[in-house]
Formats: C-alpha cells, sequence, structure tokens
C-alpha cells in the first residue's frame, strides 16, 4: 500500500477526532487508462477539506460538488467514465473506466489498529462489508491484491515490497527516505556500529549479523529488492552472493563500471553461476548524471521502481556511473 494513503487515514482519523463527518472513497476498479492505481484513496470533509486522489482532479470536483455530505451510514458504490462522454468529462483518457467505494467513517478505532500495525512493519487486511459499513482488520503473511466482488472490500496494507540496504552511511539515508515515501519497508544491516547510530527506528528496520546472514534472515522473496552501499568488498560481497541467488526482483551495488567488472569477477571465482551473476545491477541506477548521495538515491530508487512497475526489463536499463 502507498505511503500516501497512509497519510489519508491519518488525516481523516485527526478529522473524525476533531468532530468532522468524513467520507472515504476507495478507488477499487478501473478499465482502460486510470489517472491513480486500484487502492488509491480519498478523504473528504465536510467543509470541502480533501486530502488524497483518485484521479488527476476531475473526479475530485465532482466528489465537492455532492456537499454537503448526507448523515447516512450507507456504503455506496460509484462509477464513473462509462460513456466516452463521461470518460471525457471527468478525464479518464482511452476511454477508462473508475469505480469507488463510498464510505462513511463513524469509527476512528480501526484506523487506529490499522496504522500501529503498519507502523510495525505488519501487513494487514481491512475488510469491508458494504452492506453492514462493519470493518474487520486480518494480519497477512504475505502480500495480497485489493479485491472486491461488490459486496466486499478487502484492501491490503503494510510493506508489500521490501528494500534491504547493506550499509547505513549517508547514501543510504538518502535512499530510506526516498524508498519509504515509495512505499517501501525498508531494512538496513551494517555490523560497523559507528554507522549505525541516529537513525529513527520507527521508521526503519536494522537486521543483525553480518551481510550474508541478513539476507538469509530476511529470505527475499520477488517483492524484495537488495542493494549494497559500503564500497567494501569484504562487507557487499557476502551479502550479494545470498542475494543474487534469491528470488530478490532487484540486488544492485555501488560503484564505478570497473569497480563493478571487478565485482563480478571477484563472484565468479567464488563459485557464483554465470546466471546469477548477470542479475548484478552496477553500476546502479538510471542515468541522469548523478554524482550527490541525493542524486544517486534518486537514479537508484528510479531504477528499482521502473523495474517494480514492469516499465522496463533489466537488460534494457542503462545504468548511471556512480563513483
Amino acid at each position: 500500500m502507498d505511503a500516501v494513503d497512509l497519510t489519508v487515514l491519518r488525516r481523516a482519523r485527526d478529522w473524525l477526532a476533531d468532530g468532522h463527518s468524513v467520507l472515504l472513497y476507495t478507488v477499487v476498479e478501473t478499465w482502460g487508462s486510470a489517472p491513480r492505481p486500484v487502492g488509491s484513496l480519498l478523504a473528504l470533509r465536510e467543509d470541502g477539506r480533501v486530502e488524497g486522489s483518485v484521479s488527476g482532479g476531475c473526479i475530485e470536483d465532482d466528489l465537492l460538488a455532492r456537499l454537503p455530505l448526507e448523515d447516512n451510514d450507507d456504503c455506496e458504490l460509484l462509477t464513473y467514465g462509462i460513456s466516452k462522454d463521461e470518460s471525457a468529462r471527468f478525464g479518464l483518457p482511452c476511454g477508462g473506466t473508475l469505480r469507488l467505494v463510498r464510505e462513511p467513517l463513524r469509527k476512528v478505532g480501526w484506523i487506529d489498529d490499522l496504522l500501529k500495525r503498519c507502523a510495525s512493519h505488519q501487513r494487514v487486511v481491512r475488510k469491508l462489508d458494504l452492506a453492514s459499513g462493519r470493518v474487520e482488520l486480518k494480519a497477512a503473511d504475505a502480500p495480497e491484491p485489493l479485491r472486491f466482488d461488490g459486496k466486499t472490500l478487502r484492501a491490503p496494507f503494510g510493506p508489500a515490497w521490501r528494500l534491504l540496504l547493506i550499509g547505513a552511511g549517508q547514501l543510504s539515508r538518502y535512499v530510506a527516505d526516498l524508498a519509504i515515501g515509495l512505499g517501501f519497508e525498508v531494512l538496513i544491516c551494517d555490523p560497523r556500529e559507528a554507522y549505525a547510530q541516529d537513525w529513527d527506528e520507527s521508521r526503519v528496520r536494522f537486521v543483525g549479523g553480518m551481510p550474508d546472514d541478513a539476507v538469509l534472515t530476511i529470505e527475499p522473496d520477488a517483492h524484495t529488492a537488495v542493494v549494497a552501499l559500503t564500497h567494501d568488498p569484504r562487507l557487499d560481497d557476502m551479502a550479494l552472493l545470498t542475494a543474487l541467488k534469491s528470488d530478490a526482483f532487484y540486488v544492485g551495488a555501488l560503484g564505478s563500471q570497473a569497480n563493478n567488472d571487478k565485482r563480478k569477477e571477484r563472484l565468479l571465482s567464488l563459485g557464483l553461476p554465470e546466471a546469477a551473476v548477470a542479475r548484478l545491477h552496477g553500476p546502479i541506477g538510471l542515468p541522469i548524471g548523478s554524482r550527490t548521495p541525493p542524486e544517486i538515491a534518486l537514479s537508484l530508487m528510479a531504477e528499482v521502481v521502473a523495474l517494480r512497475n514492469g516499465a522496463v526489463q533489466h537488460t534494457a536499463l542503462r545504468s548511471v556511473r556512480c563513483a
């Protein structure tokens, strides 16, 4: 679930606590092109305050035009863009269609519970029964897609994507900030105690042990990225040897092209198969001419997100030269 959508729930909770009436809108289905993905949230206050988005702005305008809020507890399914004229009116390109669940919020208990679980890096599914408006929260062991059958909405929250950073230096701080905003759970391993100071551990989670042990501990799956950032072969190579054998969708290491070539030679000499070594991204990042830590972090996360979203294939990427 997008971190932006958790911000929507926090705002809705605060509005309710202050005595306001609030509606929550959830994107449950899309056809064709749609400005926001399934699961996106928007909270609307009775005085017109808005948090979040479900479109490029035109549908938000229509929701605002429906004010004042009706005093009822009924959930409702709204559909936009059935006809070409309506698609054009609401800014849905290519004849897109969008369905929203309209949900009056009355209690903050489930919101507090959900936010608390997400803050503890737990996955949770919110089950909404449209007929009664009843909400249930259930723990989830693995990432789940949003499901809606017309009567019940099952919306996943919590970290669907993970990023393990080997190294807790300056660059890792910039990478972590971007990754958290992009919906990743950020894990960090750095056995060097001097680097693991002054981190906000409510936002990131440290994994103990040496880098190869950390990779084994988290059991990387197809929703996990592993990036080695220490520039120390004794640490980076240990993590890479294990990560490149895993199901991680992205494995990368900081360094120049020359350093990356030497790294691949070392990995091959240590018995890693050529096919596994070929999975290594290095130098990391998309070619934006990055030189400073913030720029390198941006190029790295752009590459990771491009692969996560299926926008490009590994072989289509051209890495930036990072020293």
